[in-house]
């Protein structure tokens, strides 16, 4: 997958010009967009588009130095209006287009190149498995998109569950893992900048059909699962078990992530404040060579 990676961050250079829409690149790259866009942020700290778009103010701001008009290189990086490329130059540099050209001095953003560094050596454990389809049947509410810490909007829908909806999830659940879930899904698009929402359920696994209205119900395709066992302190354990595989197994695997929900469920100990085992299950298909 790096090499991809780089593959496609030299596409992108050679094509800034171009029409660089996610549809193109994740086809170019040969994964699905969704894949795509979650390991290029994870590896880099950027949305893709805003690397773009970072990109080709930096090869404008060169244009620009090399006595360029403002008009061609406005319109030469995509851009329909002046004005738009005057605001949007002014927020990433800093300068008015006009002041490069007179003061001679601007600011560059590099193209990216992507490695992995071996950090002392740990490895992850995790486990592939295929499972049947199934239903994640719980409560469930839009909630904000949150990387690291407790997420009291969660705490607050689990606070909600009623005794009857407990007892009800509780009959209906006959598959592994037999354990309350937390699942995510239907993430809005800026979900990479903790900038939107997602939708997140509490509950169970199942094969059964009918639900009572006191439940949401989710179905869920027949996939193969990466499972990623964790412990450690919660929820940081889980939280970095969660980017550690964006961010180092996605990579160096022949896996792509699928646009489904992804859960994990976590075992609190008795005997250790803060300390749990978690397991995160993500859904997964092979890289097609």
């Amino acid at each position: 997958m790096l090499n991809e990676l780089n593959h496609v961050i030299d596409y992108i250079e050679d094509h800034l010009t171009d029409d660089l829409s996610p549809e193109i690149i994740s086809e170019y790259a040969g994964v699905s967009d969704y894949h795509f866009r979650k390991i290029f942020f994870y590896l880099s700290g950027l949305t893709l588009s805003e690397y773009i778009k970072n990109r080709r103010l930096s090869e404008a701001s060169m244009d620009l130095l090399h006595g360029e008009k403002v008009t061609d290189v406005a319109f030469k990086y995509g851009y329909q209006s002046m004005d738009g490329f005057t605001r949007a130059f002014k927020k990433w540099s800093g300068l008015l287009p006009s002041e490069v050209i007179k003061k001679g001095m601007s600011k560059s953003f590099p193209k990216l190149s992507f490695v992995i560094t071996v950090k002392g050596g740990i490895t992850m454990d995790f486990r592939i498995e295929d499972k049947s389809a199934f239903n994640l049947v719980g409560v469930s509410k839009r909630v904000p998109m949150q990387f690291e810490g407790v997420n009291h909007e969660i705490v607050k829908l689990a606070q909600s569950i009623t005794n009857e909806q407990k007892e009800e999830m509780h009959s209906l659940q006959n598959i592994e893992p037999y354990e309350i879930v937390n699942a995510s899904y239907e993430a809005d698009a800026n979900f990479l900048k903790e900038e939107g929402d997602l939708t997140h359920l509490i509950g169970v696994l199942t094969t059964e059909n009918q639900v009572s209205d006191r439940l949401d119900k989710v179905p869920v395709e027949a996939y193969t699962w990466a499972i990623f066992p964790n412990e450690g302190s919660f929820p940081s354990a889980l939280q970095e078990t969660m980017a550690k595989i964006y961010s180092e197994w996605l990579p160096s695997s022949n896996y792509e992530v699928i646009n489904s929900p992804t859960f994990s469920f976590t075992k609190m100990d008795a005997h250790k404040k803060d300390y749990a085992y978690s397991e995160v299950w993500i859904p997964v298909r092979k890289i097609k060579n």
